[in-house]
């Protein structure tokens, strides 16, 4: 599994089996990759909605790679 972040953007899971996300109020399976919103804006936490473009998040890049 590998764990991006994306140059002013979202942190991505990138893997290919099915992630399982748990928030407070539910859990979500997901097929990789899983976009998640680094911003603190997305309507639809913790996914990327793509706001950061609207709000013009800047955050730098960086990568994770795990065995």
């Amino acid at each position: 599994m590998k764990l991006k972040l994306i140059e002013n953007g979202p942190i991505v899971l990138d893997t290919k089996e099915q992630v399982s996300i748990t928030t407070a109020d539910s859990t979500e399976d997901k097929p990789g990759p899983v976009f998640l919103c680094r911003c603190g804006q997305s309507l639809i936490k913790p996914f990327c909605d793509g706001t950061h473009r609207k709000v013009q998040f800047e955050g730098p890049s960086a990568e994770l790679s795990c065995p």
